[in-house]
């Protein structure tokens, strides 16, 4: 099912919690989402896919309906962002624990010294 990426912007904002501070930017043709500068979700044609690593990538993927970032068919798959199973994008409190996942595997904010 194509989806259009401003549609998934509120339904991704109302499953964040209201202390994260989410942003969103247009992108390739869709929208990127960011916490405190850094990327961590891609609202496109393709679904609502959000950024993991290591295990929690693996459990997401576990999850029924739920496969890696692909933007078109014949490309790769992406390895950080997977997309969330339809079904989740009417379970806002499903999606808002994914969501907290997503952002608090984000590297810390770095500090910059002042010269």
């Amino acid at each position: 099912m194509a989806h259009d990426p401003k549609l998934l912007q509120p339904i991704l904002a109302g499953a964040a919690p209201p202390d994260l501070n989410v942003t969103f930017r247009p992108m390739f043709g869709g929208v990127f989402a960011y916490v405190d500068g850094k990327p961590f979700a891609s609202l496109s044609d393709v679904g609502l896919a959000l950024k993991f690593a290591g295990s929690e990538r693996d459990a997401l993927l576990a999850v029924p309906g739920a496969e890696p970032l692909r933007y078109e068919a014949d490309q790769p798959a992406s390895k950080s962002y997977v997309v969330v199973p339809e079904s989740m994008l009417s379970q806002p409190d499903q999606l808002r624990s994914w969501v907290i996942r997503s952002a608090s595997a984000l590297p810390a904010k770095r500090v910059r010294k002042q010269a």
